[in-house]
């Protein structure tokens, strides 16, 4: 065979054939230039929209802690997260190594993802069989329980990721480091490491030393698996490998693993679960919160504040457990109750309901027709109008006539006395006549006035069976009045929030008290005394006496639907009621139990307390009147009692029925010049 020969038609194909080659490299080139520009380009325009676009808020969950009337913490608003955040110059050294070391060596050296921990997760996973090493950096971590739940879909994960750049565009690495430490859970109701120190060792995060820092920084991975309280042994060789991972890294010496390997861990007693059972009181400030003071309820519920309250956890507990044990096995039938402080409007005790969990519904703000305990506010009215406690009016079936037709009043079970009655005899026997009779005299107009000026808000219409309690209000109102009524005739509005301040210790919201004079203390005093014979043997609250024996002074109201008992001590105003939700008749022997309930609570309530007398004020005279009469007795009358008066309304007119014989004129008694010398004062 001859030498090929390169004819001029192959020169001619191979020059064609090496142009199409440059061309074919020239395009291939420059697309690939222009995908590289492309995706530096887009990725710019993404890395500029997504520094540009903001952070939606984040989960960092800090429950406010609430704290009692003697500034005691005593709960939360979510008792199953306990936090305690601090800042990262405050968290140990060796704590933030022992934590890069377990969870993101490459923390500082990466912007989010980690590429040699996702290999090396890959190649471990890979020869396991299984998932045995996860790849996640601080910054996924935090991304993933600030903002996303933890399922294993696409999703998630695509969201998970652009988080993290938003996170690593937004914050610094020190920044994400706190937010982490501050976030990760422990185990054991634990959030971030400042609440795990309190937890595990009882210490402040900066008093840890080097093996608990390490111990700490275990956890974690598996805050179950790992829990000292739990697996004692398992932790023990989790920290082990902190250190040896420590070491590796240079963050510590092998002496320094080798002593802390050493050092005994001395772990806290595991903590009891401390739960603050008032929750309608916790629901009330957080209404409270938001509705009056403007607060955000993510704020007050998660924002880490300060809540100082005014409960008293004693009585709190007086009232939980009083309606537990008296509601028992009542079925659908309920019952709330609301204690305060007379004299400063702080409320002591707060239980809507007998079972939270059941319902969540606070019966304190529950509109419900009080009955005859509302009778006391027209009473007080009458007191103001001239009547005092000798006014008499006829107790017997009477129709009254008024724009809208007529009104016909009856007592319980149609029981009259047939004879005239003083208002003393009317507040004790419940008398409906009298009530009615009385509201006639004084104007409908002026009882509503003085309703509202003891704190009653709710809607009040101008007819006779206002003096009834026909129209509904709150268990809140009416401890509201009766309060006002014990503090001599003094309206402190009722609050159960002292002050609130941010994680800071920034004060948000301070109660400032604002105390209004709405009667005189003669007018208040009087109708008090006048109150403090419902207690009395021939009293509709005779029962209460069985249990407590203090001197006290109140009203009953029954209806058809509700049963209710308000009264006070000098230095504590209780309501209760009880009733069904919907609207079922409440028996006689069910709505009784609101006695009961009172009695037993105020017995416990006012135990450590000493027993106190109501004073009486200025403006008020004490006469001995002859109860058959009404005049001022001799000593020749049988039926006589201590009765006390607005000044100037009392009786001047000697019991022309019991004088002695012309010529008997005995010296006056010891008590008798007592009586006449504090008159004069």
């Amino acid at each position: 065979m001859g030498d090929h020969k390169t004819t001029p038609e192959h020169a001619a194909l191979d020059q064609i054939f090496v142009w199409r080659l440059i061309k074919r490299t020239y395009r291939f080139f420059r697309n690939l230039v222009l995908i590289l520009l492309a995706t530096a380009l887009a990725a710019g325009v993404g890395i500029l929209y997504l520094k540009s676009k903001p952070l939606p808020p984040p989960d960092l969950y800090t429950s406010s802690k609430i704290y009692d009337e003697k500034g005691r913490l005593i709960g939360q608003m979510d008792e199953r997260e306990q936090r305690e955040p601090v800042k990262l110059e405050q968290i140990p050294t060796h704590l933030i190594q022992a934590t890069l070391a377990a969870e993101d060596k490459n923390f500082y050296h990466h912007r989010g993802f980690s590429p040699s921990g996702i290999i090396r997760a890959a190649i471990a996973n890979l020869k396991a069989g299984h998932v045995v090493q996860g790849a996640s950096t601080i910054t996924q971590q935090l991304a993933r329980n600030l903002y996303l739940t933890h399922d294993r879909t696409w999703s998630r994960k695509i969201k998970e990721a652009i988080l993290t750049v938003q996170l690593e565009l937004h914050y610094s690495k020190d920044e994400i480091l706190e937010m982490y430490l501050n976030e990760i859970y422990y185990g054991h109701g634990a959030y971030g490491v400042g609440r795990a120190a309190k937890v595990y060792f009882n210490k402040n995060v900066k008093e840890l030393n080097l093996a608990e820092c390490a111990f700490l920084a275990g956890i974690p991975r598996g805050p179950q698996y790992y829990s000292p309280y739990l697996h004692l042994s398992r932790a023990k060789q989790r920290q082990r490998h902190i250190l040896d991972l420590m070491v590796k890294n240079k963050m510590i010496t092998a002496q320094q693993a080798k002593m802390a390997k050493s050092r005994t861990i001395a772990l806290a007693e595991p903590a009891k679960p401390r739960e603050m059972k008032a929750h309608y009181f916790r629901d009330y400030l957080v209404q409270t919160a938001v509705l009056k003071y403007g607060l955000d309820e993510s704020v007050v519920r998660h924002g880490g504040l300060k809540i100082y309250t005014t409960i008293d956890p004693s009585l709190q507990h007086y009232a939980e457990e009083t309606i537990k044990h008296y509601l028992k096995d009542k079925g659908d039938l309920q019952a709330a109750l609301i204690s305060v402080d007379p004299h400063t409007g702080h409320i002591k005790a707060m239980v809507g309901g007998k079972d939270y969990s059941a319902s969540q519904y606070n019966r304190v703000f529950a509109r419900r027709q009080p009955g005859s305990s509302f009778k006391p506010i027209l009473y007080l009215s009458a007191l103001e109008n001239g009547f005092n406690p000798l006014t008499r009016i006829l107790s017997k079936p009477t129709s009254f006539a008024y724009e809208g037709g007529i009104y016909r009043p009856s007592n319980f079970r149609n029981q009259y006395a047939g004879r005239p009655i003083t208002l003393r005899e009317a507040i004790a026997r419940s008398d409906n006549i009298y009530a009615v009779s009385t509201l006639f005299q004084i104007g409908i107009q002026k009882e509503i006035e003085t309703a509202r000026k003891l704190g009653i808000k709710s809607p009040l219409r101008p007819t006779p069976s206002l003096a009834l309690g026909s129209y509904p209000v709150t268990p809140y109102e009416m401890a509201q009045a009766y309060a006002t009524i014990a503090a001599g005739g003094v309206r402190h509005p009722l609050t159960g929030i002292v002050k609130i301040e941010d994680p800071y210790g920034r004060v948000l919201v301070e109660e400032q008290p604002s105390p209004v004079r709405v009667t005189t203390p003669a007018h208040a005093y009087v109708l008090t005394r006048l109150l403090s014979g419902v207690f009395d043997s021939d009293g509709t609250a005779h029962r209460v006496r069985q249990m407590f024996t203090r001197p006290a002074a109140g009203k009953t109201g029954t209806t058809d639907w509700d049963g209710w008992l308000s009264g006070f001590t000098p230095d504590l105003a209780t309501t209760v009621w009880v009733g069904y939700d919907r609207g079922k008749t409440l028996p006689h022997a069910e709505a009784r139990l609101s006695q009961y309930i009172w009695g037993a609570y105020m017995k416990k309530a006012t135990a450590k307390q000493p027993s106190r007398i109501f004073a009486v004020p200025r403006g008020v005279k004490a006469v001995y009147i002859d109860t058959d009469t009404g005049y001022l007795a001799t000593p020749f009358c049988k039926h006589t009692r201590l009765e006390y008066f607005v000044s100037g309304t009392e009786p001047k007119t000697t019991c022309p029925e019991h004088s002695p014989p012309i010529g008997e004129q005995p010296e006056p008694s010891l008590w008798d010049r007592l009586v006449d010398w504090w008159n004069s004062l």
